[in-house]
């Protein structure tokens, strides 16, 4: 969350280009010594006044006599909606692997955990970097210094197709009850998309399409919607949007429509946009990239069924002269119309998936119900007749692992969305680390020594060992 010193980059620039004038307007030139995330954007609130005092001196510099002075005010204090401790946890799970997750309370939009890892000891900074530290954080391959949860984009992979159910219901593409035949893969203009091998799931309905995750579903659905019509339906959950959260630096990421290749690309044969392209993002991949606030916060708007919070960090400021705590006033709510049936038939596809789909193994036992889906999202294109092979790519080529969720499923208080880079299928890697953030908030449990370690490994379905309670890890067992 704290900032750093160096040059914009050209991409740096581009994304700097989308804020509004006033979050610009702290990165003119293309030097900058600047504070990211709370720091900067309460900067005012923060800093306070500085002092003066004036004072007469003798010929050699000497002070003699004190004049005047004006003492420093100190800056206001800001209490935030995260959970400290449950930060910490997220990222020790996450050990040595890259991703970013954001858990969101979908009843007010307050923020409960906003994690991107792998982070770096904000105090190189205090002082000034020296070249050696910069250039370390700078030109790792890991980019410790990217804040992934606020401009992080990946492809929502299957996390998508929620959604994609939910705008088939509002536009009247499909009932609940339409019934595709998924043979194992979908042929478009003389293009075969893949889905699950040879045999395919055979018949499926909405219900079965987000539990077993068919691709076929999918591909069809986005060809019958159109790409404009998904943009529509997409736009108001938040995708490819400034969500508007209460700290600087977000970017917008990618919600393809036929508008926007028209304006992307320079060439007349790249503004075109071709039906085949259609296809793929039905299923979370082709052009849709997304933060994982964005994913979180279309969730957290799932959870709620269809009322829109905008995400915040801030609770309160604390006047640092009256010691008055002033609460922050969120912003008004948007009910996004969606008819509470098609919503509730959708959650309970993603209950399914958290009994008997893909997450069944990971919430065995679980003390409460939740809603979930897996996703596993392409980092490089991987040609329709070629089989993915993790073995034979670059550790940085491999798919990533992603979890959209909520919990409890019938009354919800978190919301999140968790990637693990490179990482493959979403049930190893990153529901797990779902399932510890549930218990934690929901429980109040801890995971036992023997669970994190599993967890850190990608090797933990179901927690094991006992938990501890939250109230009996202490903090400063988990300080760095």
């Amino acid at each position: 969350m704290v900032g750093y010193i160096g040059r914009i980059n050209p991409r740096e620039k581009e994304l700097i280009e989308e804020w509004p004038d006033e979050q610009q307007s702290n990165y003119k030139g293309t030097e900058y010594i600047g504070k990211l995330g709370i720091e900067q954007s309460f900067e005012q609130q923060l800093h306070g006044i500085t002092g003066v005092e004036e004072v007469e001196t003798s010929a050699g510099g000497r002070a003699v006599r004190k004049l005047a002075s004006n003492p420093a005010t100190p800056g206001n204090t800001i209490q935030l909606s995260i959970d400290i401790k449950l930060q910490k946890l997220i990222e020790e799970m996450y050990g040595e692997r890259r991703g970013a997750l954001v858990a969101i309370d979908p009843r007010n939009g307050e923020v409960l955990a906003f994690v991107s890892m792998p982070t770096f000891d904000p105090n190189l900074f205090v002082e000034g970097i020296d070249q050696e530290n910069w250039a370390l954080l700078n030109e790792s391959i890991d980019k410790p210094l990217l804040n992934r949860a606020l401009r992080g984009t990946y492809p929502p992979g299957s996390t998508y197709k929620p959604f994609m159910a939910l705008g088939a219901l509002e536009t009247g593409k499909r009932t609940v009850g339409t019934i595709i035949n998924d043979a194992g893969s979908w042929t478009f203009g003389g293009h075969t998309f893949r889905s699950h091998g040879d045999g395919g799931l055979g018949p499926v309905d909405l219900h079965r399409s987000i539990v077993k995750s068919s691709n076929v579903y999918y591909y069809s659905l986005a060809n019958e919607m159109g790409v404009d019509a998904m943009h529509d339906f997409m736009k108001p959950l938040g995708f490819g949007q400034m969500t508007g959260i209460d700290v600087l630096g977000e970017v917008r990421g990618v919600l393809p429509s036929q508008e926007w290749k028209r304006n992307a690309y320079k060439k007349p044969e790249q503004k075109k946009w071709y039906a085949g392209e259609t296809i793929s993002l039905g299923i979370g991949q082709g052009y849709n990239t997304f933060t994982m606030l964005q994913l979180a916060h279309a969730t957290s708007i799932l959870a709620s069924g269809g009322i829109k919070h905008t995400p915040r960090l801030v609770t309160a400021t604390q006047d640092a002269i009256s010691r008055s705590w002033i609460p922050a006033l969120p912003r008004e709510s948007v009910k996004l119309g969606y008819k509470p049936e098609h919503v509730a038939a959708v959650n309970r596809a993603l209950v399914g998936v958290t009994q008997e789909g893909t997450s069944a193994r990971v919430f065995a036992g679980a003390g409460y119900l939740s809603a979930g889906k897996t996703g596993t999202a392409q980092a490089v294109t991987i040609g329709q007749k070629d089989k993915y092979n993790a073995s034979k790519l670059e550790e940085h080529q491999r798919d990533h692992s992603l979890y959209m969720a909520f919990a409890p499923a019938d009354n919800p208080q978190i919301a999140l969305a968790v990637i693990v880079e490179n990482s493959g299928f979403g049930a190893a890697h990153a529901a797990p680390i779902a399932r510890r953030v549930f218990d934690y908030i929901l429980m109040g449990q801890y995971p036992s020594e023997e669970d994190l370690a599993a967890v850190k490994k990608g090797l933990a379905a179901a927690p094991m060992g006992k938990p501890r309670r939250i109230d009996e890890v202490p903090w400063k067992s988990i300080q760095p």
